[in-house]
């Protein structure tokens, strides 16, 4: 599986973003194949004050947390709706019509769902409000359909199992049974195998009023046999003592050719009912996994943007890069980075011991470098939190 992380970094224009492009390029890409570059292009966002930009770095932190979360749970919910076809999960996991490399490493921002000439602070809410009515959604839509695989689940095990809990309607025939008596009625019994001897010579005397020879063997499984008796009604509960005693199982049923049609119905009625969901609800989340998915980048652009004004100054001019590293380079593209912006920073080159709180940044300090840096991570199956 190839590598699913991304650096999205930003660093001062020189004279120009270009130059500032093509020197980080050069370095890291041409040079020495450290990673992919892709430029990340950013729109003229809305600065604002430099206390909203503080107040917004916070809180992005946190709706990035949340975005992901949720995105992930999107396409973890659709891995377990899609069963035995889970191996399609990754083809179904788009945005825009667009894998998700594609997508990320060609990213435009969307100016018909986020007008640039909102404030950012109407951008954020914006989609902390779409993101949390998908994930209400999500909740209602998932708690349904689970309700529904599992009593589905529930009556298809009563379908098979063992003799002493399964449904019986399944295995007998009307004409295992005396039908229409005032006096006379039929047992069924589930008698373990090793048993059988004991049955034959003890059914009939299990009470009196017993039908002579009426027993007769309708289903075997593994461990048990089921038998049918006939005896009168009036000693239908001392028979079930006595068998009791002699480990002979009397299952409660009446035959009743409108319940067991009933049961079967509700049977097929859930196997379609939960065949009718499957479809629109695997749309839905298709869809939805689009939307957070494209919620979630476009939060991560607004963060570059936050940060790097804030980093760097105003006027804006700053140059956002997508960077995919090659797996096997990963220190050698950090420390390379490190040396090529060392002078923006002198705290954050130090060693380990000058790790320091930095206020109205919105990352740990543990990932802090001399540029503006962000983990994308667009692997969506293994738990890959950024």
């Amino acid at each position: 599986m190839s590598y699913t992380e991304y650096w999205l970094i930003s660093a001062p224009g020189d004279k120009t973003c270009q130059q500032t492009w093509e020197k980080m390029n050069n370095l890291t890409a041409v040079q020495n194949q450290l990673s992919v570059n892709h430029k990340f292009h950013l729109p003229d966002l809305k600065v604002g004050t430099l206390d909203q930009l503080v107040g917004l770095s916070d809180d992005l932190a946190k709706l990035d947390t949340y975005v992901e979360t949720v995105t992930r749970k999107m396409a973890g919910y659709l891995g377990e709706v899609l069963e035995d076809q889970r191996d399609k999960l990754p083809e179904n996991l788009l945005a825009n019509q667009m894998d998700l490399a594609t997508y990320l490493t060609k990213f435009q921002w969307e100016m018909a769902k986020f007008p640039i000439k909102q404030s950012l602070r109407g951008i954020v809410d914006a989609i902390n409000n779409q993101v949390t009515q998908i994930e209400n959604d999500l909740k209602s839509k998932s708690s349904n359909y689970n309700n529904l695989k599992s009593n589905l689940a529930n009556m298809e095990r009563k379908q098979t199992g063992s003799l002493l809990t399964r449904n019986l309607g399944e295995l007998v025939k009307k004409e295992d049974f005396v039908q229409n008596s005032e006096y006379l009625v039929t047992l069924l019994v589930v008698v373990p195998k090793m048993y059988y001897p004991d049955w034959q010579t003890k059914y009939e005397h299990l009470s009196d009023m017993v039908v002579p020879r009426s027993s007769r063997m309708i289903f075997e499984d593994h461990d048990h046999g089921l038998f049918t008796v006939t005896l009168f009604s009036k000693v239908v509960d001392e028979y079930k003592l006595h068998a009791r005693e002699n480990k002979f199982v009397v299952r409660e049923f009446t035959y009743n050719e409108e319940e067991l049609t009933a049961g079967k119905n509700e049977l097929s009625k859930l196997i379609n009912d939960k065949k009718r969901h499957f479809g629109p609800l695997v749309r839905w989340l298709k869809v939805n996994f689009s939307e957070c998915f494209i919620c979630w980048i476009h939060v991560k652009a607004i963060r570059v943007f936050v940060e790097s004004v804030l980093r760097y100054g105003l006027p804006v001019n700053f140059q956002a890069m997508l960077l995919h590293p090659n797996k096997k380079s990963v220190k050698r593209l950090r420390d390379t980075l490190n040396q090529l912006y060392s002078h923006l920073d002198s705290s954050a080159t130090g060693g380990a011991g000058d790790i320091v709180d930095i206020p109205g940044l919105g990352f740990n300090t543990s990932e802090y470098f001399p540029y503006v840096y962000f983990k994308i991570n667009t692997d969506m199956i293994g738990d890959h939190r950024a």
